[in-house]
């Protein structure tokens, strides 16, 4: 049987979308930290606060976003979160206080919040459902190749002097040309649904809870590497240029992308994720003792730190596209958005965890001990996994 179609215009155009709106987003994660701190002089707890307020902001609105997308024509909310996004860089630029800057945060991870619910569904509505996995892990890829070169760029602009203005004026350059590319997506038509009575589980998909918890404890020391792995070499003593450690946990994302979304087509996705929760796992433990070795080899200390890297990019992309299937998966068609919406809930809430903690045990610790608090949250949350969220989804899964 022939393989039905992915790569079509409008899959390559929100592909770029994807790209251009996450390289937005990860060429600030690395530079704001310090952004806060040399501008504002803000302590280590309040970035965290600072920081976490993009995230809440993110998953209150979430929910929603997903009921709204799964009630409406989706492309036109897409494009006016995608916009409000765009024009948020903009005022980044003006905002002369830190209250200001707050401010713009907020409104920043409100609409970062409704556009990827509405690309992750998108995406879903335009390509053939037999290659989902696939297709999303391609999608996913797009995400992972602008965290490969959106961190490493803002770093070194960091380090070159340039202004925080010219760093903001590039991530909304790259904004701009995104949302061009989104608007020629053409999205098959979606009848007007019968508006069901309001209740809990038209803002979140009650079955997939348990994943949710899952993954939540899973994104906590994510939270914490994409926002303070920077500070966290500068304060161990690594020299390195530690923008590379984004590329390669990119590019470990990249390779992963290659086999997992096929596998996830085949029907392993507790397999794909247990296998990916295994190396996540060991790669915490590792970015920890991280902390301890560089007093004994600095060498290999380095090279241990950017191999973690390596590794935790492939263990993370090995899950993403198995838990998003996962998700979908629990839910029926009507209710895409609201698969989505609770899956990227799940994470935001781990990652503004992550982002609180991760300030607040470096402000009275370290951030070797942060990341030791993470590593064993990895063991809880693959434990959990195995023992409840994994049979969960084998009993309730409708496809």
């Amino acid at each position: 049987m022939e393989k039905q179609r992915l790569i079509t215009p409008s899959y390559c155009c929100i592909l770029a979308a994807n790209f251009l709106l996450y390289f937005g987003f990860w060429l600030l994660v690395p530079v704001l930290p310090f952004y806060l701190s040399e501008i504002f002089h803000a302590s280590n707890t309040t970035i965290g606060i600072v920081l976490s307020c993009y995230t809440v902001s993110s998953l209150c609105i979430r929910p929603f976003s997903g009921y709204l997308l799964d009630t409406f024509a989706r492309k036109p909310l897409y494009l006016f979160a995608y916009f409000v996004f765009t024009l948020i860089f903009a005022g980044y630029i003006f905002a002369g206080a830190l209250t200001m800057f707050i401010i713009y945060r907020i409104i920043h991870g409100i609409s970062f919040g409704m556009v990827t619910v509405g690309g992750n569904t998108v995406v879903i509505d335009i390509m053939p459902s037999s290659r989902r996995g696939e297709g999303l892990g391609y999608y996913g890829l797009a995400n992972n190749l602008a965290m490969s070169v959106g961190p490493m760029f803002g770093l070194f602009l960091h380090s070159a002097g340039t202004s925080y203005i010219a760093i903001f004026s590039y991530g909304l350059g790259s904004c701009i040309l995104g949302f061009i590319a989104a608007s020629l997506v053409k999205t098959p038509y979606k009848p007007p649904v019968k508006r069901e009575p309001i209740s809990l589980d038209r803002f979140i998909l009650l079955k997939g809870l348990p994943a949710g918890l899952s993954l939540l404890l899973l994104s906590i020391p994510y939270g914490m590497t994409t926002n303070y792995v920077a500070m966290y070499a500068r304060q161990i003593g690594i020299t390195a240029e530690t923008g590379f450690f984004f590329t390669l946990m990119a590019v470990g994302m990249a390779i992963s992308r290659m086999f997992s979304g096929r596998l996830v087509d085949k029907g392993k996705i507790t397999q794909v994720i247990n296998a990916g929760l295994y190396l996540v796992c060991l790669c915490y433990f590792a970015l920890t003792a991280c902390g301890w070795l560089i007093e004994w080899n600095y060498a290999f200390t380095t090279s241990l730190f950017f191999s973690v890297a390596l590794l935790l990019g492939i263990g993370f992309g090995t899950m993403f596209p198995a838990y998003n299937t996962l998700f979908v998966n629990l839910a029926p068609n009507n209710q895409r958005a609201t698969a989505t919406s609770t899956y990227l809930t799940s994470w935001d809430i781990g990652l503004g965890i992550g982002m609180l903690l991760g300030g607040y045990i470096a402000e009275i610790a370290s951030f070797r001990d942060a990341y030791l608090f993470g590593a064993i949250l990895t063991i809880v949350s693959m434990t959990y996994f195995h023992l409840k969220a994994g049979p969960h989804f084998q009993r309730h899964r409708l496809r």
